[in-house]
């Protein structure tokens, strides 16, 4: 073995290595209780582990011109100490453009606390109560009493008892030091918040207690009263207590939010996430579920059909995998569910690569050369195919980081990895592996199946009723499209509340039905899914809340678990369509910008022209089969986008090397000449790819459902396009036929 190989075989070894010492232990192990036993390098979403993703606006309206410029840095410190105290491990607190902030909290699924823990303002107040009745009768009746209004305080069995309360405060809680739960020595040891205050804090209190014994003192959070006591005596120690119908959550959490301080100003739930563990844990076996079955199914083709040259590529997957998973350790990546639908897709888009190497190897062996160089013919030969297909792919995946958010990063940043360490496993690697076996076992041929013979199809012919027969089905399916409206839209898009829940026994739908009419939600869209036991609900406000509390009450014998909830507001719903759009039209010219590059403006338009068709023909089939669009379906059309004019480029590719070869014949001829010698490569690796889609819309479970299933219909959209569309629409831009001589 000469010194040069050694050096390359070693490389790959050491390389495999380090990329099972970065990954090892892959993920966290946790005992029966739930405590960590082994942490894990690579971290998982929200949506395989359970938690919650949160937005929020903070709302700087009201503020002064002064405040508002550090109003969201201290926002981001309130909420951090609120949520540390809250006692939840690994969360990540992020801002996201001028007044948005991100907090995502793993393993919580107690949503309610949790958001009213991160949500409260927690701006105390102490305004003293005006005993005066007639004052209090006119603030009832609306009329205007100098320096009161009237609030009302929430009595322990539903009463509301109205006060005169002092517009001003006497006292505000940023005097306050300390705040933590205690138990009443009296009646049944009820809890209470006991606070503290600082020094100065501590002679106003006093001074206030002091001259007014025998008053009622209101204590109002956020502009509530919480509780009213009459002052009995000074209070000169600096000490107050809040009590009430409180539980010990309701007064430890309240504690958590006196102690960390009030946000500088009011804070809105733009768009709320939660996953429950149920639906995370099941997520995992479906995702790993779909991996395992999808890659076996590319191993047993790829051995089957190219022999020994397919358990090459076989090792070069299973290094291309090794890499996304020792990347995703090593900058602290996250896996997400549609991450792992980007490592299923990229096993399919890798072996393509070795695809079009064999097909081509298989080209130079038929032309007399001998398997060395063929190999080296094959490989040098198919490269820039392989680099234009996987930097297109690249564009539509950057574009779906860019205006995607949540999982949907995941599974760009999967993709966009496996595809970089495609362009050294599939081309470097296995051309290693080849001159391994050709040096050190005397490799002297290859053998491959070959189920498509060379056809010679007038494709160019029947170009005209291929384009009728387009525009019939994009016409019809674009009608289905817009005559849903609205109804096409998750709530992604449309804004709204999506709950899921699965329910211990088998669940009537007309009793779901009658528990939100009752609530006044008759109009809620309901659906069952899978079984009679999960039901999904979609309604425009949320009452999640309210609805779990309905279910507890009304079907006490039927306990359910909570999947699953999406909130998301109208402003973003609109703003995330409007980013999808974008995201869109940037991804069709940024390759229509490339293949113009890399070939010419007339090739790079008839190739978008086709990804129109793909897209438009995908939208269409969405729609006629009722399933709607969220942030995963705006992936999945990208990927539809930058995987089809991969065949469409090798084509582009082969007119191009055709054009220089052959001598005699028109521009139809060699268009017709090259998409014939691809045919077989052009349905190859789609079907390849097939595989690996196939297997997710089958075992994927029913969150990328949608997502396989856009797939499917624009993969093999994307090879009619190739061979009917874009290939014969490049004759369309010539007024007469090359003739070369």
């Amino acid at each position: 073995m000469n010194r040069g190989l050694q050096w390359k075989v070693l490389a790959i070894v050491l390389l495999m290595i380090a990329c099972v010492w970065m990954i090892y232990p892959p993920f966290t192990a946790k005992d029966k209780d739930g405590k960590v036993v082994q942490k894990g390098k690579i971290n998982l979403g929200l949506d395989l582990q359970g938690g919650m993703h949160v937005v929020l606006k903070v709302d700087t309206s009201k503020l002064a011109v002064e405040a508002r410029k550090d109003a969201i840095d201290r926002a981001m410190e309130v909420i951090r100490n609120r949520v540390d105290q809250f006692g939840v491990g690994e969360m990540s607190i992020q801002r996201q453009g001028k007044e948005n902030i991100i907090v995502q909290l793993p393993g919580v699924t107690d949503r309610e606390r949790a958001l009213d823990i991160i949500g409260k303002t927690a701006h105390l107040e102490f305004k003293l109560v005006s005993d005066n009745v007639e004052d209090l009768k006119k603030a009832i009746n609306n009329e205007a009493v100098e320096g009161y209004e009237v609030r009302y305080l929430e009595g322990e069995r539903g009463g509301r008892e109205p006060l005169l309360v002092a517009k001003d405060a006497s006292l505000t809680g940023d005097l306050l030091v300390n705040a933590k739960t205690e138990f009443s020595s009296r009646g049944f040891g009820e809890p209470y918040v006991s606070l503290t205050l600082n020094p100065k804090g501590a002679e106003i209190f006093s001074n206030v207690t002091a001259a007014n014994v025998g008053k009622r003192l209101a204590i109002v959070l956020d502009g509530k009263v919480v509780s009213a006591p009459v002052i009995r005596e000074a209070i000169p120690s600096g000490q107050a207590q809040i009590s009430g119908s409180f539980s010990v959550n309701e007064a430890n959490d309240l504690s958590v939010i006196l102690r960390a301080g009030a946000l500088p100003a009011p804070v809105i739930v733009e768009e709320e996430r939660t996953v429950g563990p149920l639906l995370g844990a099941d997520s995992i076996k479906s995702g790993v579920r779909a991996t395992l079955i999808g890659a076996a199914l590319v191993f047993l083709f790829m051995i089957v059909y190219y022999r020994l040259a397919g358990a090459v590529a076989c090792i070069a997957l299973m290094l291309n995998l090794l890499i996304i998973l020792a990347c995703l350790a090593l900058f602290k990546g996250t896996l997400t569910l549609p991450g792992i639908a980007g490592l299923i897709l990229t096993i399919g888009m890798s072996v393509d690569a070795n695809v079009l190497i064999y097909e081509r190897i298989r080209e130079e062996l038929k032309l007399g050369k001998s398997l060395r160089a063929a190999i080296a013919a094959g490989f040098h030969r198919a490269f820039s195919a392989i680099l234009d297909s996987n930097v297109t792919t690249i564009v539509a995946a950057a574009l779906i980081f860019k205006f995607g958010s949540g999982p949907i990063r995941g599974f760009a940043v999967t993709l966009t990895i496996g595809l970089l360490a495609n362009l050294f496993t599939a081309v470097w690697c296995t051309r290693v592996i080849f001159e391994l076996l050709c040096e050190q076992f005397d490799l002297a041929k290859l053998k491959f199946m070959q189920l498509i013979p060379e056809t010679k199809i007038d494709f160019i012919g029947k170009r005209k009723i291929c384009y009728v027969v387009s525009a019939v089905v994009i016409i019809a399916g674009l009608t289905v499209f817009f005559m849903r409206g609205e109804r096409n839209f998750g709530v992604d898009f449309s804004g709204g509340t999506l709950q899921q829940y699965m329910f211990e026994k088998p669940v009537r739908m007309d009793g779901i039905r009658g528990i939100l009419k009752d609530m006044g939600m008759g109009n809620a869209s309901i659906q069952q899914y899978g079984n009679q036991k999960e039901v999904i609900i979609r309604t425009q406000q949320d009452i999640s809340t309210k609805l779990s509390g309905q279910f507890r009450e009304k079907l006490k014998d039927n306990p359910f678990q909570i999947l699953k909830i999406e909130t998301v507001g109208p402003a973003v719903g609109k703003n995330l369509r409007q980013n999808a759009l974008i995201s869109l039209l940037l991804g069709l010219l940024g390759i229509l910008i490339y293949v113009m590059f890399r070939f010419n403006l007339k090739y790079g338009i008839a190739g978008v022209v086709a990804l129109f068709h793909d897209v438009f023909i995908a939208v269409g089939a969405l729609a006629i089969t009722g399933r709607q669009f969220d942030l995963t379906i705006v992936a999945a059309l990208l990927t539809i986008a930058g995987y089809s004019i991969n065949d469409t480029i090798v084509i582009y590719d082969r007119i191009r090397e055709n054009l220089r070869l052959v001598k005699k014949g028109s521009l139809a001829d060699i268009v017709n000449l090259s998409v014939n010698q691809m045919l077989g490569r052009t349905i190859l690796t789609t079907g390849v790819t097939m595989l690996v889609v196939i297997a997710l819309l089958l075992f994927g479970g029913e969150v990328l459902n949608n997502f396989a299933f856009c797939l499917c219909i624009g993969f093999i959209s994307g090879v009619y396009s190739t061979v009917y569309i874009a290939s014969p629409l490049i004759l369309s831009w010539h007024k007469k036929a090359v003739h070369k001589k």
